[in-house]
């Protein structure tokens, strides 16, 4: 029986060289089963994924910081509720019985909207206390009680971050105040007055509350506050146009009711003599009593008044070293001077302190 030749029986020898296009099993890489494929692409999927959220986290944390330091500047402006916005929080450097003469400001806001958002402070409750813009929260509101328009709804409100100082939330208002020019002296030393008396941030009393608030002012101008602030004070409840004061009629009539204090009562009675009386009447009453006085004013007065019942503040300039300066003020003494006190010996220190007690006590 013969035996079969089996097809493809190839002898050749173990050293023989193999043709250089000849492709073999073993010269080709191992190939990959399905399953390890799938777990290949899952894995490089998997890490992709980690990638683009831990950029996505980078990304947040930027845009969440520099949310954050815009919210400190107060330059974030957002549409929220006007119901929600409370002007408990100030009082106002504006009267809240003012005509403030919103007429022009609804047209214009009717016309191109709010330019100039209103500024307020989250209470922590979900509602806001403004710091600026009266006139701008009322001419809104009354644009949507005349119109019903659901688009007034919402105002347009720069957010301030919580944690400012109550004294610097009352310098923003009143700064913007100043800016504008629109608000009478008897309205500003309403303010100073209300703001001593509350004792805002430990305010000692009224000099010290006119420099605080009215940091930005001229030293004349708060001196003319003050003059408005004893004005207010001893016609308070009888004046009922104090706004339409003119400052030089303000003055001169501060000056004549300090130097003659007498001549007060005849004032209030000519006052009420006239109830409900226009801003006119009431002006010309004022007058009326600056001219009846006809007594020489005492030595020019301004700035706090003097007296044991009345606080004033005695600058000085003492020539002891470089820039030495010296306030005084009811309870409180300030020394400036070009040094560093911090870097005194205690001991040294401290004697100067009692030396200085002594010597007003020996005076």
């Amino acid at each position: 029986m013969t035996k079969k030749r089996r097809m493809f029986d190839v002898d050749l020898p173990d050293d023989a060289p193999l043709p250089g296009d000849l492709e073999t099993k073993s010269a080709l890489p191992p190939r990959r089963g399905p399953m390890a494929t799938a777990i290949g692409e899952n894995a490089e999927a998997l890490r992709r994924r980690s990638e683009v959220e831990a950029e996505i986290r980078a990304e947040n944390d930027a845009l969440a910081h520099e949310f954050v330091r815009l919210k400190k500047l107060g330059l974030i402006v957002d549409m929220i509720p006007h119901e929600k916005v409370r002007t408990t929080k100030l009082v106002r450097d504006r009267m809240r019985t003012a005509d403030l003469d919103l007429g022009d400001l609804k047209a214009s806001i009717r016309a191109v909207g709010l330019s100039n958002p209103i500024r307020v402070v989250p209470d922590g409750a979900g509602g806001y206390e403004l710091v600026q813009g009266l006139r701008r929260l009322s001419a809104w509101r009354e644009l949507q009680a005349e119109t019903g328009d659901a688009a007034y709804a919402l105002i347009p409100a720069g957010l301030m971050a919580a944690g400012e100082t109550m004294e610097t939330l009352y310098r923003r208002m009143v700064d913007e105040n100043l800016i504008r020019k629109d608000v009478s002296f008897a309205e500003m030393a309403n303010l100073a007055r209300a703001y001593a008396e509350d004792g805002v941030e430990d305010c000692a009393d009224l000099d010290e509350a006119v420099n605080r608030l009215y940091a930005s002012a001229s030293p004349q101008k708060r001196s003319y506050i003050r003059r408005f602030a004893f004005l207010m004070r001893v016609l308070d409840k009888v004046l009922e146009h104090p706004m339409a004061i003119p400052r030089s009629l303000g003055l001169t009539l501060a000056d004549r009711i300090e130097g003659n204090p007498d001549a007060l009562r005849g004032l209030v009675g000519a006052l009420r003599d006239v109830p409900r009386r226009s801003e006119e009447e009431e002006i010309a009453i004022l007058r009326r009593f600056v001219a009846g006085q006809t007594a020489p004013l005492p030595e020019k007065m301004r700035g706090a008044p003097k007296g044991s019942s009345r606080r004033g503040r005695v600058s000085l300039s003492v020539p002891v070293g470089p820039g030495v300066r010296c306030t005084a003020t009811q309870g409180k003494m300030e020394l400036r001077a070009e040094m560093d006190f911090s870097t005194l010996d205690r001991a040294r220190l401290e004697a100067a302190i009692e030396a200085f007690f002594r010597v007003l006590g020996e005076g």
